[in-house]
């Protein structure tokens, strides 16, 4: 990667997180910690406010941005090449989403580009192992909840087909044993519970902010899974 293509990628690293530590940028360009010190000062000589906050790192100033103006061809190929995966096991929300996010992509392809994608799409196959039919569209409201912390409602049947109404504080989403799972803290039962998310009949979002403040992360809890990772 030439020193042009480096600095654009670290400026795009930066605008996809809100802090990232000069050992992180480092790591994933492959690069030392002191060329990380010259790239971002290169990058403000050029006007970028990149700034940076001691033991959390270097940020771009809210406000500015930069929309990516292309993709590489190999780029829109590793989009293609996850459709199928998305397809098999996402749910309808995400695979909407998906969608939308690839015809953008294609949107801005060269049409040589777009040419050769066409092609390829015709020369991949995936032979998936059977799975849980996501017939459902709860995926993206669910992670709206996890990520802006607030609490949702659910109608849920479990496997003896019952149905209940829970109120729970979504901390995260795990993929295992071929199915979705919600790990959620539950306000009737008063503990962690892992939703299986196909077994959702409703989602309900009051947009209500969580009340338990001390809630276990999501790698601790997927100790507890009966999977190992």
């Amino acid at each position: 990667m030439n020193r042009i293509d480096r600095l654009f990628g670290i400026l795009t690293y930066l605008q996809s997180k809100k802090y990232v530590p000069a050992e992180k940028i480092a790591e994933k360009f492959k690069i030392s910690v002191r060329t990380v010190y010259r790239d971002v000062k290169a990058l403000c000589e050029q006007g970028i406010p990149v700034s940076f906050e001691q033991n959390r790192g270097y940020f771009v100033v809210q406000g500015f941005f930069l929309p990516p103006v292309s993709f590489t061809s190999e780029e829109a190929n590793a989009l293609l090449l996850m459709e199928g995966l998305v397809n098999s096991f996402a749910d309808k929300s995400i695979k909407t989403h998906y969608s939308n996010l690839l015809s953008k992509v294609k949107t801005v392809l060269r049409s040589s580009q777009k040419e050769k994608l066409d092609f390829l799409d015709n020369k991949i196959k995936l032979q998936l192992p059977p799975c849980t039919i996501n017939d459902f569209e709860y995926l993206t409201p669910l992670q709206t909840a996890i990520s802006s912390k607030t609490m949702i409602e659910l109608d849920y049947k479990n496997n003896k087909e019952e149905v209940s109404k829970r109120q729970v504080e979504p901390i995260g989403l795990v993929f295992y044993a071929f199915s979705w799972h919600l790990i959620a803290w539950c306000h009737i039962r008063n503990d962690y519970r892992d939703f299986k998310v196909a077994r959702i009949l409703k989602v309900n979002s009051p947009g209500w902010p969580f009340r338990k403040t001390d809630h276990i992360e999501l790698n601790d809890y997927m100790k507890l899974l009966p999977v190992n990772y």
